[in-house]
């Protein structure tokens, strides 16, 4: 098992709201690896797996996310939501 963290800007007009956070949702949830979100570097994160705790983060615009990806090819995960939040837009 390993573990990645990336942390990504968002660059989306209306954050992190429910569309994107689905997706991300849905993404973790096919990636059968735990991942944690977290809007302050090095805090403890909340699970990227529930749309209420991703939603309940506020991300707005602007705002710098930390995802921890503990599981097999973490790496690669760590890369695809990563990818993923910054292809949203609106």
């Amino acid at each position: 098992m390993s573990q990645a963290t990336r942390t990504i800007t968002v660059n989306d007009p209306v954050g992190l709201h429910a569309r994107p956070a689905s997706e991300l949702v849905k993404t973790v949830g096919e990636s059968g690896a735990k991942v944690t979100i977290s809007k302050t570097t090095g805090e403890p994160g909340v699970d990227a797996a529930s749309i209420l705790a991703v939603l309940s983060l506020g991300v707005a615009q602007g705002d710098t996310v930390e995802l921890v990806v503990d599981g097999e090819d973490a790496d690669a995960i760590a890369d695809r939501l990563v990818k993923l939040i910054a292809e949203q837009n609106g």
